[in-house]
Parts: C-alpha cells; sequence; structure tokens
C-alpha cells in the first residue's frame, strides 16, 4: 500500500507539472508545445508496450476513438492556459473532467452509483462554480470546460477499451501514442511541422521533460493499481487539482489563486466522497 501510495502522488505531480510546463510555455509556441510533449511522449512508449505485446487489433476502434477524442482536449487545455490563470483552468478542467467521467460512466457503461455519490458529485460541481469568480476570462472558462468534456469522453472510452483489451496496461501506455497520431494529423494539415521543426532547438528540454512527465503519469498508475484498489489509486491521482491550484497561487503568483486552492481542496474531498461511496 506504501508503495501504490507513493507511486499515485507522484503520478499527480507529473501530471501537473506537464500541464505547467505547457502553461508556462511562451504565448506564440504553446500549440506547438502541445504537439512537441504528446511526440515525446508517443515515442516513449510505443517501445514499452510492443514488449507488452500490444492491446490486440479489438483495441483498434476505441484507441483510434480516443486518438480524436485527445485532439479537442488538447484544443481545449491550449485554449484555457492562453486566455486565462493556472489556478483557475487546472482544477476546472480536471474537477469537470472526473465528473464528466463518473456521470458517463453510469449512464453509459452502467457503473452503479449510489446516493452517496450523486451527493458527492453536487459538493464537487458546486466546489467548481466557485472557482469562477469576476473578472475570469470566459475563453478560459469555455477551454477548460472543453477540455473537462474531453477528458470525461476519453476516460469512458478508454476504460471500456482497457476492458474489452489484450493487455489494459499495454492499451493504457498506446493511448498516449494514439493521442500524439491525432494532435499530429492536425498540426500537418495546418502546416505546422515547419515551425515545429524550427522551435525544436529552443524548446526541446520542455518539450522532453513534459512529454516524459506525461507518458510517466499514466504508466504509475496502473502500476499503483496493481499494489492497492483502483479507488484508493483514483483518489490519491485526483490530488492533483490541489497541487494545480497551489502551483498558479505561490508559483505563477495568481491574484486568486488562495481562494482557488480553498475550492480545489473541496473538489478533491468531494472525490474522495464520490470514490469511497462507490467502493
Amino acid at each position: 500500500m506504501i508503495l501504490a501510495t507513493g507511486l499515485a502522488l507522484l503520478s499527480a505531480t507529473l501530471h501537473a507539472t506537464w500541464n505547467l510546463l505547457l502553461k508556462t510555455a511562451p504565448d506564440a509556441e504553446r500549440d506547438l508545445t502541445s504537439w512537441g510533449l504528446y511526440l515525446v511522449g508517443g515515442v516513449l512508449v510505443i517501445p514499452v508496450s510492443v514488449a507488452l505485446g500490444g492491446p490486440g487489433l479489438v483495441a483498434v476502434p476505441w484507441l483510434a476513438l480516443s486518438g480524436l477524442v485527445h485532439v479537442a482536449y488538447i484544443v481545449g487545455l491550449v485554449s484555457a492556459y492562453q486566455h486565462g490563470d493556472f489556478s483557475l483552468a487546472y482544477p476546472l478542467a480536471r474537477g469537470s473532467g472526473a465528473l464528466a467521467a463518473a456521470i458517463g460512466g453510469a449512464v453509459l457503461l452502467g457503473d452503479r452509483l449510489p446516493w452517496p455519490a450523486w451527493v458527492a458529485i453536487a459538493v464537487v460541481a458546486a466546489a467548481l462554480v466557485s472557482l469562477v469568480g469576476r473578472g475570469v476570462s470566459l475563453w478560459s472558462v469555455r477551454g477548460a470546460l472543453l477540455t473537462a468534456a474531453a477528458i470525461g469522453t476519453y476516460t469512458v472510452v478508454d476504460a471500456h477499451g482497457a476492458r474489452v483489451s489484450v493487455d489494459p496496461l499495454a492499451y493504457g501506455l498506446t493511448t498516449t501514442a494514439t493521442a500524439a497520431v491525432g494532435v499530429s494529423l492536425v498540426f500537418l494539415v495546418r502546416r505546422r511541422h515547419r515551425a515545429l521543426v524550427a522551435a525544436w532547438p529552443q524548446h526541446r528540454a520542455r518539450w522532453i521533460a513534459a512529454g516524459a512527465c506525461l507518458a510517466t503519469a499514466y504508466t504509475l498508475v496502473v502500476v499503483a493499481t496493481r499494489h492497492a484498489p483502483v479507488g484508493y489509486v483514483a483518489m490519491l491521482r485526483e490530488s492533483s487539482v490541489v497541487l494545480g491550484a497551489f502551483l498558479g497561487w505561490r508559483f505563477l503568483h495568481e491574484s486568486l489563486g488562495g481562494r482557488r486552492l480553498v475550492s480545489s481542496l473541496v473538489i478533491l474531498a468531494g472525490m474522495l466522497g464520490l470514490i469511497a461511496a462507490t467502493l
């Protein structure tokens, strides 16, 4: 259990870290950073997935769908960070995404949610609303909510894909590669490949670090679930919402970061209640 706790908390830290690296990228380069970090992450996971034997052909349609949804995820994330604070966009996207995933699992996958779980969902929803204050950019909120919708969608898609896959770990790793393919297709259609090549020498350290964090974060979660119940790992993993609000407040010196940290703590408490109610 101690090992699983450490892995899950490290995963939360790595997830918040690659998002912070994306947020702090130069405005003109932020979309290229999103492409670069996914390319690096995809390259890193492919050898591991192949060594595991791959997810199997039965998982291909779900991987393809997951890759397409990740395009919306990146578009929303870049927009949210382009127009708003990290302490708003990150907790709002992650918290709303977890909420959407829980409701989507109940509606689409038949997951049972007892009444205490719905109470916890209401608590999370109220805390999410409290994140948004006066003067907040609507573009940032829209971007965060688009990201949340994508998180909820790909979580449901990947939950089903992992269940039908030959190897759930290989499936989870491969989702990063298919996301990289989806994002790459969009940028290639937009003819941004020359800009990517030109930006690589100056920004490669950021892209490699963020891509490594991206690839490692999910792998750690999957490994942790082999040493502790999934609900316990998921609970600790979502502590990233608090870390994101804290980083925005103390590291980026965002004016409403302290209040959003409190809201994020309530979001985490609601998530803990939701997980406890479903165990």
